[in-house]
């Protein structure tokens, strides 16, 4: 493979408000080892490890996992990558929450467990950043909360994070854990992309206002920003339509083509992007990420890669180059969202009241 310029590499940043410092894009590890619902992209340990070379060639540190990917496998294939590293140089965040071989939910006992595990296959005393993958009904948060501070004290953990709750759950978690004196969340791993932004009516905003950084994952929409797909053309290949007529998968990393192919704003974001990256010799799926890379409460966008070519693309959003203001407003308002009530009259009647020492609301619609 071709060396990276200097001026290409991966920068980093910190990670809210905590002192670790991530490459501004991290690398995810759904697509390594055999999925059980046959997605397709999937790759073998040989290649996962060409792909974690490849990454690290670019500058990057940050490699994300959870103990649901591939049965265990993702956390396989890093932990045998990564007894051949030094240690030290690499951010490793993994999660729990989803159906395992053990269990599920986020009780003191499932964490116990499904940590001990990850550090085993993952070949490592300790995680960098361990996130709960989503909301459990089923056990109190300050369980939850006081057994990852426990793992924490212990040392098999440095930092904690969220993954996929709602605004209500991710304030609830930030003030349980001032309450109870707990070392607090320092990052929220949600959905967020130029079609997904319904995420900043709320969990956003908590992040703005508390100092959570925000990592947003499937930030092409299972491909959909990658510049591969046409209107009125359905594709015959490719992660989007491997779920066709599976309606649950619609808001997920892969939607079913009927749930696009008629939505005009997707379509309009999609022309966007493509005559902004034209202008720019860019990549689409290049402009997509760059519009996140410079969203100030985004210190990194995870992203997946089925071959080297698609990951040397992806990264190649990561420095050298920003997109102007004008560029950037151009894709705020062609992606903006519908904004619904109550947000859009608490919004529409503090516009004249910005405060400059306040946080300021994300949407162009508070502007």
């Amino acid at each position: 493979m071709a060396a990276v310029p200097a001026e290409s590499r991966l920068s980093y940043n910190f990670l809210g408000r905590s002192g670790l410092k991530v490459a501004n894009i991290g690398l995810g590890t759904l697509t390594f080892g055999e999925s059980a619902n046959k997605r397709p992209g999937q790759a073998t340990e040989e290649f996962s490890h060409q792909v974690l070379d490849r990454y690290v060639q670019w500058g990057g540190n940050f490699i994300d996992t959870a103990d649901i990917y591939s049965q265990g496998q993702s956390e396989k294939f890093i932990g045998s990558w990564l007894a051949k590293q030094s240690r030290e140089q690499f951010v490793i965040a993994t999660k729990v929450r989803v159906t395992t071989p053990i269990g599920v939910g986020l009780s003191r006992r499932h964490i116990v467990n499904s940590i001990q595990r990850s550090l085993e296959r993952l070949q490592t005393d300790y995680v960098d950043l361990y996130q709960l993958h989503i909301w459990d009904d089923g056990t109190p948060i300050e369980e939850t909360l006081r057994a990852f501070d426990d793992l924490v004290r212990c040392g098999k953990v440095r930092y904690v994070g969220a993954s996929n709750v709602t605004g209500w759950q991710l304030q609830k978690i930030v003030c349980t854990s001032e309450k109870l004196g707990l070392n607090p969340l320092v990052s929220l791993q949600q959905q967020y992309s130029l079609v997904c932004r319904e995420t900043e009516f709320e969990p956003l905003q908590v992040c703005k206002t508390e100092g959570i950084g925000v990592l947003p994952w499937s930030p092409l929409k299972g491909g959909l920003l990658s510049g591969k797909y046409i209107r009125d053309t359905p594709p015959t290949s490719g992660r989007l339509g491997w779920a066709r007529g599976d309606v649950k998968r619609t808001n997920e990393s892969s939607p079913d083509w009927s749930s696009i192919e008629g939505n005009d704003q997707i379509w309009n974001i999609i022309d966007t992007v493509l005559d902004i990256a034209k202008a720019r010799d860019k990549s689409v799926a290049q402009v997509s990420l760059r519009w996140l890379l410079q969203k100030d409460i985004v210190p990194s966008v995870i992203i997946g890669a089925t071959t080297l070519k698609q990951l040397d693309d992806n990264l190649g959003a990561a420095s050298g180059w920003t997109l102007s203001s004008e560029e950037m407003a151009r894709l705020d308002e062609v992606s903006q969202p519908g904004v619904p009530y109550p947000y859009e009259i608490i919004w529409r009647l503090n516009r004249s009241r910005r405060n400059p020492y306040q946080s300021s609301y994300l949407v162009s619609n508070s502007d």
